[in-house]
């Protein structure tokens, strides 16, 4: 092995405290560079360093060239002349014990931790009354909608277009939206929603027991999270309709994942498209990070799965449990000899009458999903006897298995649209959705059906809300025209 070349290998195996059965890497040190001959020059340091002084007179002049073309990107806005003036000092001040360099760096320092970079603000307009709703600027609405598609600070296109008072025109804003879609940015999209709507950062605590399922590790966690974050990024890329995220009859594996779910022929780390032969494994219900999320180390939880499902992709959360109420895991496992398996403990938590009425709503769903192992692969038995995943839902539907529970949701379109539809602009205004908010909810849903329900619908929807581009003036103002 070169100087230059590190292996590195899953140093986890479950959970479990010590074991070091697979290859791990002990410590690593790193030495170098060697013979340095001076700063090298950067992608980073060519995007700060945009002109260069030859002269000490032309120093000042350079550096605020550089600084307010900084702080304009860093403040989401024109740098005004109290800001220049004041990152000035920080350069002249750095520059006084260092050089031109060090004067730059002082000033970016000084960018970097002002309130006008770390947060987002939106200015009052000064002749607005308190309660009174106006729209915001071109620049705020461009803020907002880079943060919203791309979770970072308008490029330089859409900056030129709204600094051109151009953004709030809808057929420039459609378009401006359609190509941020379209780039290779709105990845973050995909994977920060999806993240967060459907609870995938919950599978980083999750740790089966290593003596149950001895093949999980952090490496098949991380696969499982990617594959669904791989499914919402395929259905905003291709513009498809978000039902197909519990309907798609493909998914995305690495070698790792589809050994896991028995797919044959599939080998090395790069994730890929596969066909879904299987109809239990088609969508959302069939991936190992939801199944993984919502189970316990030692065994499946139908009630978490059904709470999952209902709370996350129905929007209708169960009440909460009554106090004082034991636990499913206080329940004896076996009764004599027999080892119970997991439905016929949870009937025996049943018959607490207080139980009984929440989980007649929860445990329906969750035991259409018994099938799956805690870590999602498919089993047909449970402590030794075939798993029956035949229920009857709250409203008399009967369902048998994932494909049963799948057909019943989709009944239900409508929930999952507006819960989706919710789930969305939330994360869009970075806010809950209120009460006012809920006919713009469904008006954004009955707009998206006409269009075959396809991702973009949602978006422009949200975007093109008056919730987006609109404020709202808050308490009274003072004299300068502030919230106080």
């Amino acid at each position: 092995m070169s100087p230059n070349e590190i292996t590195l290998a899953d140093t986890e195996v479950a959970a479990g405290e010590g074991i070091t059965t697979l290859p791990h890497l002990e410590f690593l040190e790193v030495r170098g560079p060697f013979n340095s001959t001076g700063t090298s020059s950067t992608p980073s340091r060519r995007k700060i360093f945009t002109c260069r002084p030859t002269a000490p007179e032309e120093e000042t002049l350079c550096a605020r060239k550089i600084i307010s073309r900084l702080a304009s990107q860093a403040y989401r806005r024109p740098t005004t002349a109290e800001d220049l003036e004041g990152l000035m000092n920080f350069y002249r001040k750095g520059k006084g014990t260092g050089d031109f360099e060090a004067g730059t760096r002082d000033a970016l320092q000084a960018i970097l931790t002002s309130p006008s970079f770390v947060f987002r603000f939106e200015q009052e307009r000064r002749d607005a009354k308190p309660g009174e709703t106006f729209r915001i600027s071109n620049l705020e609405l461009a803020s907002r909608l880079s943060y919203f598609l791309w979770s970072t600070a308008p490029g330089d296109e859409l900056y030129a277009v709204a600094g051109a008072g151009r953004l709030h025109d809808p057929t420039v804003l459609r378009q401006q939206v359609r190509r941020m879609l379209a780039a290779s940015r709105a990845v973050t999209l995909a994977t920060r929603f999806a993240r967060q709507w459907l609870r995938l950062a919950d599978l980083e605590g999750m740790h089966p027991d290593p003596e149950r399922y001895r093949l999980f590790d952090t490496t098949l966690a991380e696969s499982m999270r990617r594959e669904t974050e791989l499914l919402f990024e395929n259905v905003m890329r291709e513009d498809r309709n978000v039902l197909d995220l519990l309907t798609a009859d493909y998914t995305f594996v690495d070698e790792r994942l589809a050994k896991h779910y028995g797919i044959p022929n599939v080998q090395g780390n790069r994730f890929r498209r596969v066909a879904i032969d299987d109809d239990n494994r088609k969508g959302l219900l069939g991936h190992g990070s939801i199944l993984t999320l919502t189970s316990v180390p030692t065994r499946t939880s139908p009630v978490a799965r059904g709470k999952w499902v209902l709370e996350v992709l129905l929007g209708t959360p169960p009440p909460a449990p009554p106090p004082n109420v034991p636990d499913l895991e206080e329940t004896e496992v076996f009764q004599g000899d027999k080892l119970l398996t997991v439905l016929e403990r949870m009937e025996v938590h049943r018959k607490n009458a207080f139980c009984a009425g929440c989980h007649s709503m929860i445990d329906p769903i969750g035991l259409a999903l018994e099938n799956f192992d805690a870590t999602g692969r498919w089993r047909d038995l449970d402590a030794g006897a075939p798993i029956d995943a035949v229920g009857e839902l709250f409203d008399g539907t009967v369902v048998d298995g994932p494909v049963g529970l799948r057909l019943a949701l989709l009944d239900k379109s409508a929930s999952l649209i507006r819960n989706f539809t919710e789930n969305l602009m939330t994360y869009g205004l970075g806010r809950r959705v209120e009460y006012y908010d809920m006919s713009t909810v469904r008006d954004i849903a009955r707009k998206a059906a006409l269009d075959d329900n396809r991702f973009s619908s949602f978006v422009l929807g949200v975007i093109e809300s008056p919730a987006f581009q609109m404020r709202t003036v808050q308490g009274s103002l003072d004299d300068a025209g502030r919230n106080p």
